[in-house]
């Protein structure tokens, strides 16, 4: 992992925390950052953690968007390719065989609002703000924002955000249902090592399976949705997981799961 673009720490547990680190650009994507996001994402699969978090360093930034130095140049099949290849990345998070959690911690503009709406759960600092500025650039999002946003804020509500290109307080966002909660300034990490906690002390495998199936719901209607579901379900009657955990409950006693 390119450890100046992204930091690791192993909170135990299953639980990692990776931190964007480019602070001078206040943690703006270019594609050193991204490759080394997904070189970090790739370690996070093979060590099969059940929590990441995403985090920016210093205390302004969450990611500012993608690096306009770089773009500026640009032609129509770079950009496109770029793009592609920060979609890419991006759906790793999406992806990601356990949860993710988006630790807003500044600005989290285009490409960085974009990055938080491609984990499962987004907390946000009560200084952040987010945006989709694309417009006033004279381009539109490119990692997935007209996409996701409709997803998580409806069609209406998405396409003024981004035509207008405004930013918003995080108060909004949790509105909106953008962001999942307002945490008060400095304590967003620590609210997503609570959270991530509290997830990792379930059934590593239910976890798994509630995201795959909860997944289907975005991707299927409502009859081929509710079949995935009783099929996943039925899957879980196959682990140690479901047995102990059952076990436990009518013992009167904390499950020890083994993710198996």
């Amino acid at each position: 992992m390119s450890q100046e673009m992204v930091t690791r720490e192993d909170m135990g547990g299953g639980i990692a925390v990776l931190r964007i680190s480019r602070p001078e650009a206040l943690n703006a994507l270019n594609l050193e950052v991204l490759a080394a996001l997904a070189e970090a994402l790739e370690g996070e699969r093979a060590l099969g953690s059940l929590v990441v978090i995403l985090t920016g360093a210093g205390d302004k930034a969450f990611v500012a968007g993608a690096d306009i130095g770089l773009m500026q140049s640009f032609d129509r099949s770079e950009a496109t390719q770029f793009a592609r290849y920060g979609q890419r990345v991006l759906n790793m998070l999406t992806l990601f065989h356990g949860v993710t959690i988006a630790a807003v911690n500044g600005y989290a503009l285009g490409g960085g609002m974009e990055l938080s709406m491609a984990c499962d759960l987004i907390l946000l600092d009560e200084k952040a703000r987010l945006g989709q500025p694309e417009v006033n650039l004279g381009v539109i999002p490119g990692f997935g924002g007209t996409q996701r946003l409709v997803r998580l804020a409806g069609a209406q509500r998405a396409r003024e955000l981004i035509f207008t290109g405004r930013t918003i307080k995080p108060e909004e966002a949790v509105r909106l249902g953008i962001g999942l909660k307002v945490c008060p300034e400095g304590t967003v990490l620590e609210e997503a090592i609570e959270m991530a906690r509290t997830i990792a002390s379930k059934g590593p495998v239910a976890i798994r399976l509630a995201k795959r199936s909860c997944a289907n719901g975005e991707r299927f209607d409502l009859a081929i949705g509710l079949q995935e579901e009783a099929d996943l379900f039925g899957e879980c009657f196959e682990t140690e997981d479901q047995s102990e955990g059952m076990s436990a409950f009518l013992d009167k006693r904390p499950a020890q799961f083994q993710g198996k």
